[in-house]
């Protein structure tokens, strides 16, 4: 049975029903156990399953990830919290040095089923170091899976597909969609398959591929362009590491035109990336260059709430971005 509920509530219950049915996952990360987390993602884990499943750690990024990853290397499956993805640095060593390369270096005689969840985005106020959105640091490293869901649906889905994975697997979490994204989700157990996109919205005149927050701004700006008459496609990614290649090339060689937003930055970016297999693969097919909306290029959000408008990716971007490629 389904019921509408919100991304934050779908994360905590995924959590809360594997705990239930596999005694060897456990949750740690700062500040989850009594007080429920920061944005109470762990809300009544604590009180359900006790301290030694329920593990509040020092504030130590680093110390949070290795401890992790030993935890997997003899069997256990660990979820461990980054409260914000800015913070994320000091695990990155462990991350993308150990967790990445387990399997390759022990000839598969070690694997690490380590779920990393990890709060990202801007746009709430965050300021230069609670506002990232960085998962393109991860994507180039193989060994790694990374996961961003855009709905209640995928977010509990991909969760328990992440925990089960024999693999490391970084689910980042945007906070804007923590309590504004709602939506069904049934109450039972079932899983989101990592790797395989979604097509969120079908058209004939142009590919748009997106992915988390972005996705639910694509969708409104879609239905703009279609009060005059351009349908657009709507590819939301989920899965970032390893793409859905399939499905983008797909849609793109049927629509001759593909516009790509991410809230990341732009140079050497995931937009990039698709760029480059989209000219590789179906430029015989383009009938218009293949464009991006993307934040800009500058250190970091800015606090001050114009500032910070400024330089988020909005509907209205989506749009110009969208007419513009119409235009060919």
């Amino acid at each position: 049975m389904a019921r509408t509920i919100t991304m934050i509530d779908a994360i905590t219950e995924a959590m809360a029903q594997e705990m239930e049915r596999d005694e060897r996952v456990f949750v740690m990360g700062e500040d989850i156990g009594l007080s429920g987390g920061v944005f109470k993602a762990t809300a009544g884990l604590y009180d359900k399953f006790g301290e030694e499943r329920v593990l509040d750690t020092p504030l130590a990024e680093g110390n949070i990830i290795a401890s992790a990853i030993g935890a997997s290397m003899v069997g256990l499956r660990p979820i461990a919290e980054i409260q914000f993805a800015d913070f994320i640095t000091p695990a990155m060593e462990s991350i993308v040095q150990q967790a990445s390369k387990i399997r390759y270096r022990s000839a598969g005689g070690y694997g690490c089923s380590l779920t990393v969840r990890i709060c990202c985005g801007g746009g709430t106020g965050g300021g230069l170091y609670h506002s990232q959105e960085n998962a393109a640091w991860f994507v180039h490293e193989p060994g790694l899976k990374v996961v961003m869901p855009s709905t209640p649906y995928d977010a509990k889905g991909l969760l328990l597909a992440a925990i089960r994975d024999p693999n490391p697997v970084l689910y980042f979490e945007h906070k804007k969609l923590y309590r504004t994204a709602k939506g069904e989700v049934p109450e039972g157990d079932y899983t989101v398959p990592i790797g395989k996109a979604e097509t969120r919205r079908r058209g004939k005149d142009m590919t748009v591929v997106t992915y988390g927050y972005m996705t639910s701004l694509c969708l409104e700006a879609a239905e703009k362009m279609a009060k005059n008459g351009v349908e657009a496609e709507v590819i939301d990614l989920r899965t970032l590491a390893p793409l859905d290649r399939e499905t983008v090339l797909e849609s793109v060689r049927r629509t001759s035109k593909c516009l790509i937003v991410h809230e990341d930055k732009r140079t050497m970016g995931i937009g990039g990336e698709i760029s480059a297999i989209i000219a590789e693969e179906a430029f015989e097919d383009l009938d218009g260059p293949i464009m991006r909306i993307t934040g800009p290029d500058v250190p970091a959000i800015p606090f001050a709430p114009p500032l910070e408008h400024a330089w988020m990716v909005n509907t209205d971007k989506i749009v110009a971005g969208m007419e513009k490629l119409a235009a060919y």
